[in-house]
């Protein structure tokens, strides 16, 4: 089968979930649909479902902090592939810094399992319904969530790093 192209995407996802998607597209030609977290379980379950659209393999799970987007401060983006049209789609969903939940997808895709523990542990997002949401990189007793943008880079206590020595 053929690739699809962008237009026939966009028309097939508005076709299979309504007006939904807020499509847009990134430098490297991928088309990039955001839809409201509460959303989410619905419109993947439909692209997994759907025979004709066949998005059935999920590639990655990606959390990004945007301190300055109030409300929206978390995004995670799902990298769905479709192997029978050799089409990709990223689906973007925003949760607030203060409510960071989302439904999770292990019904859906059981590699969503390894991805969503990744992006609890480094952005305390709260993938709820998930069989086993726990750490699984960092330290049990760690409190933050080194991903974030406000997680210092360095200790400010160690004193053999200094400024100066990096041209700060």
């Amino acid at each position: 089968m053929e690739a699809l192209s962008q237009e026939q995407l966009q028309l097939q996802l508005r076709e299979l979930c309504g007006d939904v998607f807020s499509f847009s597209q990134d430098n490297a030609g991928m088309c990039v649909a955001e839809i409201p977290v509460n959303q989410l379980y619905q419109v993947v379950s439909k692209l997994y479902k759907n025979d004709s659209l066949g998005f059935q393999f999920l590639t990655d799970i990606c959390g990004i902090h945007y301190p300055d987007r109030k409300g929206e401060e978390l995004c995670v983006a799902y990298m769905l592939h479709s192997l029978v049209h050799k089409t990709r789609l990223r689906l973007k969903v925003y949760v607030p810094l203060s409510k960071p939940e989302l439904p999770t997808l292990t019904g859906i895709y059981a590699s969503a399992n390894w991805m969503e523990r990744e992006n609890y542990d480094f952005f305390g997002l709260n993938f709820l319904g998930h069989p086993d949401l726990r750490r699984i990189l960092n330290m049990d007793e760690m409190v933050d969530f080194p991903m974030r943008k406000e997680f210092p880079l360095e200790d400010p206590r160690r004193e053999d790093k200094a400024d100066y020595q990096f041209g700060r």
